[in-house]
């Protein structure tokens, strides 16, 4: 896929995973995401991983970190990718990349996910053998959009699986149906109105309605809507929004600054989590120097830990 078109459906899901990690969870890796309610979801920082494992992994997705608070099941890695052409998805890659995280968190539990935007064929597993045994099995969870069946989505709760019905297969006569129930579904879902306005744009670029679907849709489906008002305003904004460029760019500044001190805490929880396995429980003060510490202090001591013998190699004491 071109440069361009891959980073911008890459940045379009990773916030898709940030901003709704449970319900992401449950349509992309059903299997594992189950009994997830009430979990604690941490975003690990895509920058961090890059140092760790090369350029050649700048497209990837954040894993997510998701731990149950009452103990009831171990913490698992969500390792998830987004890919618009399967043809072009290396399970290679993959397993490169689930082996690296799995060293850096110092745990086996890591599933790795792999969503499609299109259909399309990609090899599904990866198996290393010799003459007399096999060495090394590789399997991933895959959630292929374009495949899932759009009426079976087209009331559901989960408001990840709502925003990409157009995704989804459908026939190309109910192309206005389908986005009409996406953004009844973000109407319905999602009370923030910055989320809606990020996502009724979402829902519009992935379903290109020309100007006559549109027209359709507003005469046939928003003007019977019970949530006519508040699509409405979604719309206004959005219009509002495309003639204020200047100060949009300083919210999304905004937002980016507090998304960073987010992530930044989420690393904190991390590197404590990873003190504890390796060394046992921390003595006291270890977690406020952990959330008083800066940027590059957290990296540097994630670096330390992988060899570090005691704690006090980690902070270089």
């Amino acid at each position: 896929m071109g440069g361009e078109d891959r980073t911008s459906h890459d940045q379009n899901f990773k916030n898709l995973i940030l901003d709704y990690p449970g319900p992401a969870l449950e349509l992309f890796a059903a299997g594992e995401a189950e009994g997830i309610e009430g979990a604690r979801f941490t975003p690990v920082r895509q920058e961090q991983l890059k140092e760790r494992l090369g350029d050649r992994f700048e497209e990837l997705d954040v894993p997510l970190l998701v731990e149950w608070p009452d103990g009831r099941r171990e913490a698992v890695l969500f390792a998830v990718e987004e890919w618009t052409e399967p043809r072009r998805f290396s399970v290679h890659r993959m397993a490169r990349y689930c082996l690296h995280l799995a060293e850096l968190f110092d745990t086996d539990r890591v599933v790795p996910v792999a969503v499609f935007l299109r259909p399309g064929r990609y090899r599904e597993a990866l198996e290393l053998r010799g003459d007399r045994g096999s060495y090394l099995s590789f399997r991933f969870l895959s959630c292929d959009l374009g495949r899932l069946e759009a009426s079976r989505y087209l009331r559901s709760g989960n408001v990840v699986a709502r925003l990409n019905l157009p995704n989804m297969r459908h026939d190309r006569e109910r192309r206005v149906e389908v986005y009409a129930m996406a953004q009844e579904g973000l109407a319905e879902l999602e009370k923030d109105p910055e989320k809606r306005l990020k996502y009724a744009q979402f829902v519009d670029r992935y379903a290109a309605l020309s100007e006559e679907e549109l027209a359709r849709y507003r005469d046939e489906y928003l003007a019977a809507s019970p949530r006519k008002e508040e699509i409405m305003g979604m719309f206004l904004k959005a219009a509002e929004e495309g003639r204020r460029e200047g100060r949009q760019e300083g919210r999304k500044e905004g937002r980016q600054e507090g998304r960073t001190e987010g992530v930044q805490q989420g690393e904190a929880l991390i590197l404590e989590r990873q003190m504890r396995k390796r060394f046992g429980e921390p003595p006291p003060g270890v977690r406020e120097r952990l959330e008083r510490a800066g940027r590059e202090e957290l990296e540097l001591w994630a670096e330390r830990i992988l060899d570090a013998r005691t704690l006090e190699e980690v902070f270089g004491e």
